[in-house]
């Protein structure tokens, strides 16, 4: 068992602030030997990305709490639970997930208020809370969440389907977003997350339109040298003031 020291908003107030976060989405791992590949990736994590698909929200359907609950045990590292859900059970999702471990809970804006409330209920139950958009909702669906939260994520490619390209508007969507943020005067105290389309071309382009977390899949998971991909990763510049 892998004791964490830091858990919750604490544990979220500890990532750093002065480098281009790497965070691992799960659903690239081998499922198989999930415990082999968290070992090989615990020293390079900055934190673990966990995406919860209903088969209704999104295509396809993702992971579940007791998955959840099983990889707390194995990792110091923060979880990051992505919750792609319709908003009658937004709630209810957000409760079984912090119980089974997760550090953070992100919700979509598209949910409206059951999401509003779900991110009240994280911080009740201990979590830290986040905000996710769809590639296809304005980025000004943020305002009403940014007091709230300490993660916004913007999706650039389309909602829960491995394998695509970024799109085209994904660092303009990243700009403005930063742009909010800095309105609000909350720019300092959220991280603006890009997940989607994440190669080793686009991440310097996010990375120079604001990005300081990028979910990484098969970017990371397929590479043999994992020490060499994170210090290129970490090396990246923000070129957004």
């Amino acid at each position: 068992m892998t004791l964490k020291t830091l858990s919750g908003p604490a544990a979220i107030a500890a990532l750093p602030r002065n480098r281009l976060l790497g965070e691992f989405s799960l659903w690239s791992a081998d499922l198989a030997n999930m415990e082999a590949d968290l070992r090989r990736i615990e020293l390079y994590a900055d934190l673990h990305h966990i995406d919860v698909a209903d088969a209704r929200f999104t295509p396809g359907l993702l992971f579940f709490p007791d998955f959840v609950a099983r990889i707390t045990k194995a990792t110091a590292r923060p979880i990051h639970v992505h919750l792609m859900v319709e908003a009658e059970i937004v709630e209810e999702q957000t409760r079984q997930f912090i119980e089974a471990g997760a550090d953070l809970i992100s919700v979509h804006a598209e949910n409206g208020e059951a999401g509003s409330r779900a991110i009240a209920l994280a911080k009740k139950l201990g979590a830290e809370a986040g905000v996710v958009l769809r590639l296809e909702t304005p980025v000004s669906a943020i305002r009403p969440f940014i007091d709230h939260v300490a993660f916004v994520t913007l999706l650039g490619t389309s909602i829960g389907v491995k394998g695509q390209s970024l799109s085209e508007k994904a660092c303009d969507r990243l700009v403005e977003a930063r742009s909010l943020l800095k309105q609000s005067g909350r720019e300092d105290q959220v991280i603006l997350a890009a997940d989607g389309g994440i190669r080793e071309q686009t991440v310097p382009l996010l990375r120079a339109a604001g990005a300081q977390t990028v979910v990484l899949g098969s970017l990371a998971f397929g590479d043999k040298n994992l020490g060499d991909r994170m210090a290129w990763l970490h090396g990246l510049e923000n070129r957004v003031s």
